[in-house]
């Protein structure tokens, strides 16, 4: 049997994760008291139920002081023999600050204080097991579908995982430079499909405009080094403990050579298999709504 753990922040996508799990034929239980943890353990492992291969156990910081003896639980339950792994969603402050506005709920630490303090002491509380934990993702830029890809890659399909998630992203230099970027290149020094009637009006999405951008050994010899640098980076970024990484890809607009550019580095780096990676375009359509 499988039993996975499934912990970390409060507004990253723990409770998300459990239903994404339990549709995967995990049986999940969330917020299971600390001193039965234990107990549960044995019990699944000893099921003779062929309807339970999988099992899953919610735990936050709803679980109070009792958080402080999950640490020594787990000690005694690998002790027994029993094998489990611990799944930590995690996100950025400004980002889970965001997501309890929107729902209007109270963070579980903030009490009657704001929700950034509560954050701030669920991080300190909830360290010792991201420090333990066996994958973590960070939701700071996942969609639903996405983290549920990511969820069946590691818990279903066994494929290989990485604790990094690159989001590949194309940007306007007119609209402003993403404030959450951690790499930002500038390919306006390109030739741009604008000033060309016939691809003024389509994407980087559209075949005429990626040849258009592409067919230019500028452009592959950019697109080469580009991929070159990004992938000396990320195993580097990754070995410092960063679970997130930005790359930026800017042209004046957001419609044309960025996205060309940002899908080329985006398929190279899905090619490897290594880490999970997404891609945006912030502003592909901005352009037509200004003309509205």
């Amino acid at each position: 049997m499988r039993l996975v753990i499934v912990t970390g922040l409060s507004g990253a996508g723990k409770s998300t994760a459990l239903k994404m799990l339990e549709d995967d034929g995990y049986f999940c239980v969330d917020n299971l008291p600390i001193p039965l943890v234990r107990k549960f353990v044995s019990l699944m492992s000893g099921s003779q139920e062929e309807d339970i291969q999988n099992a899953a156990i919610g735990i936050d910081a709803r679980s109070g002081r009792a958080l402080e003896e999950l640490a020594e639980v787990l000690d005694r339950v690998e002790s027994e023999g029993q094998k489990f792994e611990i799944l930590f969603l995690d996100a950025e402050d400004r980002v889970l600050v965001k997501r309890y506005k929107e729902s209007r709920r109270s963070h579980p630490l903030a009490m009657r204080g704001r929700v950034d303090d509560g954050i701030r002491l669920e991080r300190q509380k909830m360290e010792f097991l991201k420090e333990r934990a066996d994958y973590i993702i960070d939701t700071t830029h996942l969609l639903t579908r996405e983290l549920k890809k990511e969820l069946d890659n590691i818990f279903v399909d066994n494929g290989k995982f990485s604790n990094m998630m690159i989001s590949v992203l194309s940007f306007g230099f007119k609209y402003g430079i993403p404030e959450d970027a951690d790499l930002v290149f500038d390919v306006r020094f390109l030739p741009n499909p604008y000033y060309v009637d016939e691809l003024r009006p389509l994407t980087g999405m559209d075949d005429g405009v990626f040849d258009y951008v592409m067919d230019n050994q500028v452009a592959r010899d950019f697109a080469t080094r580009l991929v070159d640098m990004v992938e000396f980076l990320i195993p580097n970024y990754a070995r410092e403990g960063k679970t997130s990484l930005v790359i930026a890809v800017g042209c004046t607009g957001g419609k044309h050579r960025s996205v060309t550019l940002a899908r080329v580095l985006y398929n190279k780096l899905v090619e490897s298999r290594e880490y999970g990676v997404r891609l945006e375009h912030r502003d592909i359509g901005k352009d037509a709504l200004l003309k509205k």
